[in-house]
């Protein structure tokens, strides 16, 4: 039976089961002020290392839901009709082994962790990827903000580039802002990078308009958005001037432009990721990162296999599995790997058994994801599932523990409250939520 070598106690922080003894302590004359000043306290004088490690996350999305068993947690020792056609591939981990379909990845699952027991509730493909998306479970009354409007809105951009971009295009509408306002939307590339002609949607200046033509219009516009900023502050307005603020500094700098140049790359940088569609999309997001982009949302493929799912994952799977391995390897070699998280994630697994018609419908109970670089910790499977991939069988983490504990390591307070329409203060990760310190560096 494989193991979880991750260390430590796989909770973090403020737990909610300690306001459970808050009774219990007034009894004593102890008031949950006194309780949280005595944790501010002890939190500002041991800050923990790893708040705010990363200085950036790259968020690769397979849509439709990855089969566990056919990539990181496969059942060798199942029946057939659980297990599956697929064979393993033992990795650099002792007596850890993936499915066959990810032999690059498991030459490199040294330097990553694999989660064997994300589970939730939802089994419809947009409640599963609003968690997957948000760390929420949807609601009816208000759509919470995506991890990257999150970290737009917290931690702003940088060199002059959008803090939130999407490759090639914001996957769902659940990867946008939610309750925030529309400015914290990502900046969608518009077009495939691996397509022959790659240029990123509006990036260039339009024919005819030179620099000097480009300031005179840039200073007509801040004449006309101050007029009618002064007629009316809503959110649109000032949505809109922001959107022109992030189109000029992206027009106007010849380095803000130049991180989306993928030609500049090496031609065998370029092979040794695939030039197809997931080489080029993850090559594109390192570049980005590296430039200064915040936050990287990359979707690759369609994973809906309820019909052939070996035919399916044989005709995407290769080419994602040398495109990731080939990631983690030039990060790692550029020194970016402690800086930059990783996160691969699906919105739900699949059924325990196949089907019918060969294939496997949708199962959110216990599935698979990838995390790796900064500040997760190296060489880590948490978590198991049970025989069957059917039920967490241990450490099993739910969305809001995956988001806490992003955030933690972007430098963003999880506990934090924002403000929703109606004045009403939401938390940036659901009470329920906790940091997994088992799976940090």
């Amino acid at each position: 039976m494989e193991r979880s070598p991750c260390k430590g106690n796989p909770f973090f922080g403020s737990s909610r089961r300690e306001f459970l003894t808050v009774g219990a302590l007034g009894m004593l004359g102890i008031t949950l002020g006194d309780l949280l000043r005595a944790r501010t306290a002890a939190a500002d004088e041991n800050v923990p290392e790893t708040f705010g490690k990363a200085k950036g996350i790259i968020h690769i999305f397979l849509p439709g839901g990855m089969a566990q068993q056919e990539s990181f947690d496969p059942k060798p020792y199942a029946p057939l009709e659980y297990r599956g056609s697929f064979g393993v591939v033992k990795t650099k981990l002792p007596g850890v082994v993936f499915s066959e379909t990810v032999p690059k990845i498991a030459e490199i699952a040294d330097k990553i962790t694999v989660v064997r027991s994300m589970s939730h509730g939802e089994a419809a493909h947009e409640r599963g990827t609003h968690n997957m998306f948000t760390g929420y479970r949807p609601s009816p009354a208000l759509v919470y903000p995506s991890l990257g409007s999150v970290v737009s809105h917290e931690l702003g951009s940088q060199a002059s580039l959008p803090p939130y971009v999407c490759i090639p295009n914001q996957p769902d509408p659940f990867a946008g802002t939610g309750y925030l306002g529309s400015a914290f939307g990502p900046f969608s590339l518009g077009s495939d990078p691996a397509r022959q002609g790659f240029q990123v949607r509006d990036l260039g200046l339009p024919a005819g308009v030179d620099e000097a033509r480009f300031t005179r219009r840039r200073t007509a516009l801040d004449a006309v958005n101050a007029h009618f900023a002064s007629l009316e502050k809503a959110d649109a307005v000032e949505a809109m001037d922001s959107f022109y603020q992030a189109a000029y500094d992206l027009l106007s700098s010849q380095s803000a432009r130049e991180a989306f140049n993928l030609e500049a790359e090496p031609a065998d940088l370029r092979d040794r990721y695939g030039r197809n569609e997931a080489g080029q999309r993850l090559l594109m997001a390192r570049r980005l990162v590296e430039a200064g982009v915040r936050v990287v949302t990359v979707s690759y493929g369609g994973w809906d296999f309820h019909r052939g799912i070996v035919d399916g994952t044989r005709r995407l799977m290769p080419a994602f599995d040398q495109a990731f391995a080939a990631l983690i390897q030039d990060l790692d070699s550029r020194g970016l790997l402690d800086e930059v998280i990783v996160m691969l994630s699906t919105e739900f697994g699949r059924t325990p058994k196949v089907n019918g018609d060969a294939g496997r419908d949708h199962w959110p109970r216990v599935f698979s994801i990838v995390l790796a670089g900064g500040g997760i910790q190296r060489g880590c499977v948490h978590g198991a599932s049970d025989a069957t991939a059917a039920e967490p069988d241990s450490d099993a983490m739910n969305p809001a523990d995956l988001f806490a504990t992003l955030y933690h390591l972007l430098g963003v307070d999880p506990r934090k409250l924002l403000m929703a329409p109606g004045g009403r203060p939401q938390a940036i990760v659901p009470a329920d939520g906790d940091v997994r310190r088992s799976i940090l560096a």
